[in-house]
C-alpha cells in the first residue's frame, strides 16, 4: 500500500536534511565556529596581542599629523602611510595603516603593516603585518575558506545549504500533534535526539538570518540588483586599492587644518592619505559620519554634503554586516549568533551519530 502524502514529503525533507547536514558536515562546521569566534574579534585581539592595547590613557593629547610622523618613523622605508584612526572609544590605541611594497597578499589584496600608537603619548606600541596574524586568518577561513578567487562564492552557496537545513530541520520538528509538545525535552528515548532537536528549534532562526546575511555579503552584486541598491561608480570599486602618493605636495598636519577650517569645533576620526589618480586629495574623516577632501596639489578643502559616504549610498550592505557580524549590536544578539556558530557542530555530531545508529540497527534487522 502506497505510504501518505505527508510520509513521502517527510522522508524527502529528511534525506535532504540529512545528506546536507552529514555531507556538508565537515566545512559548516569551520564556517560556524569561526564565525562564533569572530563575533568578539576586538577580544581576541586583546588576548592575542596585549601589547598593541598597552595605551596609558585614554586622551588622544596629539595632532592626528603627529600620529602620522610616528607610524611613518616606526614603517621606516618599509610602508608608506595610508590612514591614521583616532581611537573609537577610551582605551583605543590609534591605529596607522602603511602600504608595503611588494606583491599582493591573501586574495591579491595590498599587503599593509599596521602600527599602533598611545595616544597620549605618541609612543608606536607594536607593528605587524596583520594579514598573516591569527585573527585575520581566522577571518579569511571564515569568508573564503582560505580558497583564492572562489573561495567566497564557494561559502555563499554553503549558505544557501545551511538555510535549506535550518528549513528543513525546523519542518521535521514540528509536533504532529500540539505545538507545546514540541518544546519538551523528550522527544525521543536518545539524549542525542533530544539535543539535536532542542538546539535545532531554539537556533533555527537565528541560523537562517546569518546564512542569508552571509549569502548576501558574499554575492553583492546579484543583492544589490535585487534590493535595488546602485553599485560603485566604475573605477570607484578599485580606488582603495590604488598605491598611495610617496611624497604628497600637501602635509597631513595643512591638510588637517585645511578640513577643519570648513567644520570649525570638528573632532577629527581619521586621517586617509592621497592615493594615486586623476585628483589626488586628502581624505579627512570628522565625527557624526561627515568627511572633507583636500586637494594635495591646491591644498583647497570641500566639505562633502551629507550622505554622500559609502553606507549612506548602500545602508543595506552595512545593515546586513553588523547583522552578519554582531558589530555594534547588543550583548543578547552576539550571545545568539555565538551560539548560533557553535551550533552546527552540535547538530552535525548528534546527526551523524543518529544517522550511524539507525544504519546499525538497519543492518542488524536485515541479518
Amino acid at each position: 500500500m502506497p505510504r501518505p502524502l505527508t510520509a513521502r514529503l517527510r522522508r524527502l525533507w529528511l534525506d535532504a536534511h540529512l545528506w546536507v547536514g552529514v555531507g556538508l558536515m565537515v566545512v559548516l562546521i569551520p564556517l560556524g565556529l569561526t564565525g562564533a569566534a569572530l563575533v568578539w574579534r576586538s577580544g581576541l585581539d586583546h588576548a592575542l596581542y596585549p601589547e598593541r592595547y598597552a595605551v596609558s590613557g585614554p586622551q588622544a593629547a596629539l595632532t592626528p599629523a603627529a600620529y602620522a610622523a610616528a607610524a611613518q618613523a616606526a614603517f621606516g622605508g618599509r610602508a608608506v602611510l595610508t590612514q591614521v584612526r583616532l581611537p573609537q572609544a577610551p582605551g583605543d590605541p590609534v591605529v596607522a595603516v602603511g602600504r608595503l611594497a611588494g606583491s599582493a597578499g591573501p586574495g591579491g589584496r595590498p599587503r599593509t603593516l599596521n602600527a599602533w600608537i598611545d595616544p597620549p603619548t605618541g609612543l608606536v606600541l607594536a607593528t605587524a603585518e596583520i594579514a598573516t596574524g591569527a585573527t585575520m586568518t581566522i577571518h579569511r577561513l571564515h569568508g573564503s575558506l582560505l580558497i583564492p578567487g572562489t573561495g567566497r562564492k564557494i561559502v555563499g552557496w554553503l549558505g544557501w545549504a545551511m538555510f535549506a537545513n535550518a528549513a528543513t530541520g525546523l519542518w521535521l520538528w514540528w509536533p504532529r500533534h500540539g505545538f507545546s509538545k514540541g518544546l519538551r525535552w523528550r522527544r525521543g528515548a536518545s539524549q542525542l535526539f533530544n539535543l539535536h532537536h532542542m538546539v535545532g528549534f531554539w537556533l533555527c532562526l537565528p541560523l537562517a538570518v546569518l546564512s542569508l546575511t552571509g549569502v548576501y555579503i558574499a554575492f553583492p552584486q546579484t543583492a544589490h540588483a535585487l534590493f535595488g541598491v546602485a553599485d560603485a561608480a566604475p573605477g570607484r570599486a578599485d580606488q582603495r586599492f590604488a598605491p598611495p602618493l610617496a611624497r604628497p605636495h600637501t602635509s597631513a598636519g595643512a591638510a588637517v587644518t585645511a578640513a577643519l577650517q570648513t567644520a570649525p569645533g570638528a573632532r577629527v576620526t581619521a586621517l586617509n592619505a592621497p592615493t594615486a589618480g586623476a585628483h589626488p586629495a586628502w581624505r579627512i574623516e570628522l565625527a557624526g559620519g561627515r568627511q572633507v577632501r583636500v586637494d594635495d596639489a591646491t591644498g583647497r578643502a570641500k566639505l562633502a554634503p551629507p550622505g554622500t559616504g559609502e553606507a549612506a549610498r548602500d545602508p543595506l550592505s552595512a545593515w546586513m554586516r553588523r547583522i552578519h557580524d554582531g558589530g555594534d549590536t547588543p550583548l543578547a544578539w552576539r550571545t545568539i549568533i555565538t551560539l548560533a556558530g557553535v551550533a552546527p557542530t552540535v547538530l552535525g555530531v548528534t546527526g551523524l551519530v543518529m544517522w550511524l545508529r539507525r544504519r546499525a540497527r538497519r543492518r542488524a534487522l536485515m541479518g
